[in-house]
This record gives structure tokens, C-alpha cells and sequence, in this order.
């Protein structure tokens, strides 16, 4: 009986916080399961499988690819997301930024190249049941 549940205790993901601080400033790659809050300044790039958070003070030069990002402060460079993206009203983007999908808040400075995954996948599904109904 304790062998079954220290197995599943084992499998399931561990949720890790790593938190940049508000005076720290990283330079470099890093690679992550668990979700990353930046106040500090980060110049290089996170993968994550988690969320990956930008707050007010936070600053970031490089590419993010995570499955959710929320922006509050400064990002500049390339920002993959597979989910959502929320851009809060503080927050700042230049670059380049593919996801699935955006919510972006009144007074929120957004100047990046846009492409939405899912929406080309769902247009290029119906665009072939609309051509086959019709052939």
C-alpha cells in the first residue's frame, strides 16, 4: 500500500516558484519546469513548461517560451506562449510574440509582431470541411 502512493507522489510534477528579484539581474539561458516570476532584469531566455510572470519592475531582453505569460513590466525581444498571454495595463512589449491566445488591458503598450497558433490551425480545419462540402 505505501509503495503504490510514493509512486504516484513520484509522477506527479513538482510546482517549482523560482522568483528573480527586484535588484537582481541575470544574464543567460534557463530551462525550467516550474513557473518564473521576474522583478529583476533577465537578459537571455527562459523555457518553461509553466507560467512565466513579468511584474512591474521586472525587465526582460531575450525570448520566453512558456505555456502562459503574464506581463506587467518591460519585455523586448521574442515571446513564445501556448496558451494565454495577459498584458496588464503597466506593461511594455516590443519584439516579436506568436500564442494561442491575448488579453491585453486598457493602457497597455503593445508594439510587437502578432501571430496567433490556434486561430490559423481552427481557419486551415474549417477551410478544408468547407472545401470538401462543396467538391
Amino acid at each position: 500500500m505505501f509503495s503504490k502512493e510514493n509512486k504516484k507522489t513520484s509522477d506527479n510534477k513538482v510546482s517549482e516558484r523560482n522568483i528573480v528579484g527586484k535588484n537582481t539581474q541575470i544574464t543567460g539561458d534557463i530551462i525550467s519546469e516550474g513557473d518564473f516570476r521576474i522583478d529583476g532584469t533577465l537578459e537571455g531566455t527562459i523555457k518553461t513548461n509553466g507560467r512565466v510572470i513579468i511584474g512591474e519592475s521586472g525587465f526582460v531582453k531575450g525570448k520566453i517560451e512558456c505555456a502562459n505569460a503574464d506581463v506587467e513590466g518591460k519585455f523586448s525581444g521574442e515571446l513564445v506562449v501556448s496558451n494565454t498571454l495577459t498584458v496588464k495595463t503597466s506593461a511594455n512589449i516590443n519584439g516579436d510574440v506568436v500564442i494561442g491566445k491575448l488579453s491585453v488591458e486598457p493602457g497597455a503598450s503593445f508594439n510587437a509582431t502578432c501571430a496567433m497558433k490556434g486561430a490559423v490551425k481552427e481557419l486551415n480545419k474549417d477551410e478544408q470541411k468547407t472545401k470538401g462540402k462543396t467538391a
